[in-house]
């Protein structure tokens, strides 16, 4: 009688958001990885609280991590580690708080052993083998530093004890799914459009190309940029909550001679840093509390200063970013949102339009898209040419978005795939083929 074959696992381990895939029947199936949900933030929280006695400090992941952080918990929150591959500070070390420091290498270790004992945990026994997810390019234009990244993620990988470490393209794991339906050769633009950044390939898929192991030549081109869903969270909050707590409001005359002079605005820098979720617990530092608190007579309308105030000193800066969040959601869904701001004053809301929330991201949605064309550019094809465009990410639920980069390719099939998971749910179905 044979032996069963060792199991596996494919491993989408995200700039923003991993994901985890097992075989199931003839496909794949996305590991609960926390709460039920099919992805995770690619977040540690390692709290300074552990007691002195435990050699390696408590760490949290995922949204746990995100909330630890949000919530004021004294410790260290690492995020995006997967952009230290292939740079000098992965075996740098990082205070973390109460006379601790740990590796960044050790910090990657430690994400993927945690998405390796989830996916055991579901499948009830050990997985020594997994497909990992690689971007076109770690590091750009520096083809050492590249194969250097990926070693470093095979290393983790194999520390964690996966024995056979393979890796597939991400932009190939999400043609995938549209090439199992593709009727004949054709040229996909993948575009994956997260929450950091907005990634473009052009990709040639087939049914003659079904089932290859190496598809490296199937990318025709890659091409990027460092916009995506936090900029347009940032540019919503800007235009639609930030304004009235005082943002872009004019400051009354301060002296006699003033009084002839073009009004001036308050300072923004407040604005922008409760606007940029990395930046906002500066603001609760005692020192620039105190320093807001003396600008009370910057203010014309002495409400904005009083729900600024509020807001640094009861810690809302991230539940106005999480407003701003789920306003944008909301236009993409129904075309307009209600921003509820309750929890800053009694009564006071919000309302952004779909025009309003598009014009706050004009900018950014030109760069986006400027990018697209210029994907296609790069592999020395028309427009014309691109028979299928396949939409994943989280941020590709914003319509006017979609709309955008679709005009600029007349006549390619529009084709969504899962926004949070196609990229898992094509390393899965790859990892079918290598690993059987």
């Amino acid at each position: 009688m044979p032996h069963a074959r060792p199991g596996f696992v494919a491993i989408d381990f995200g700039t923003s958001n991993s994901a985890v895939a097992l075989p199931q029947g003839a496909g794949v199936k996305l590991v609960a990885l926390e709460g039920g949900q099919p992805t995770m933030p690619t977040a540690v929280f390692y709290r300074a609280d552990t007691p002195t006695q435990q050699v390696d400090a408590e760490r949290l992941y995922g949204r746990a991590a995100l909330a630890a952080y949000v919530e004021g918990v004294d410790g260290r929150l690492m995020r995006s580690m997967k952009s230290i591959l292939g740079s000098s500070l992965l075996d740098q070390s990082t205070d973390i708080g109460a006379g601790r420091s740990v590796r960044y290498r050790d910090v990657v270790v430690g994400y993927l052993r945690y998405l390796k004992r989830s996916a055991e945990a579901e499948a009830g026994k050990t997985l020594p083998r997994v497909v990992l997810g690689r971007p076109v390019f770690f590091v750009d234009d520096d083809p050492a530093r590249d194969a250097q990244a990926q070693a470093a993620l095979e290393a983790a990988a194999r520390a964690v004890g996966f024995a056979e470490v393979r890796f597939q393209y991400e932009p190939i794991a999400a043609a995938l799914d549209y090439e199992a339906r593709a009727p004949r050769e054709q040229l996909v633009l993948v575009a994956d459009i997260g929450g950091g950044t907005s990634d473009f390939s052009l990709v040639r898929v087939g049914p003659a190309r079904r089932g290859r192991v190496e598809r490296r030549d199937d990318i025709l081109a890659s091409h990027g940029v460092h916009l995506a869903g936090t900029d347009f969270d940032r540019h919503v909050e800007l235009a639609a909550i930030l304004p009235l707590l005082g943002y872009r409001s004019l400051r009354p005359p301060r002296k006699p001679t003033e009084a002839g002079e073009a009004p001036r605005e308050v300072p923004s820098g407040v604005y922008f840093d409760l606007a940029t979720w990395h930046l906002i617990n500066t603001v609760y530092a005692p020192a620039r509390v105190a320093e807001l608190r003396s600008m009370k007579g910057w203010y014309q309308d002495p409400r904005h200063h009083a729900r600024l105030m509020t807001t640094v000193q009861d810690h809302l800066g991230h539940a106005l970013a999480n407003a701003a969040e789920q306003a944008k959601i909301d236009v993409a869904l129904q075309g307009a949102a209600h921003i509820d701001l309750g929890a800053l004053e009694s009564g006071l809301g919000a309302e952004l339009a779909e025009a309003q929330a598009a014009a706050a991201i004009e900018a950014d949605l030109e760069r986006i898209v400027l990018a697209a064309r210029q994907t296609a550019a790069l592999a020395g094809v028309t427009p014309q040419q691109v028979d299928a465009l396949y939409f994943t990410g989280g941020s590709t639920g914003l319509q006017p978005l979609v709309d955008r980069i679709a005009a600029g390719f007349p006549g390619a099939e529009l084709v969504r795939g899962d926004r949070f998971a196609s990229v898992a749910q094509g390393l899965g179905q790859h990892a079918r083929v290598v690993y059987g």
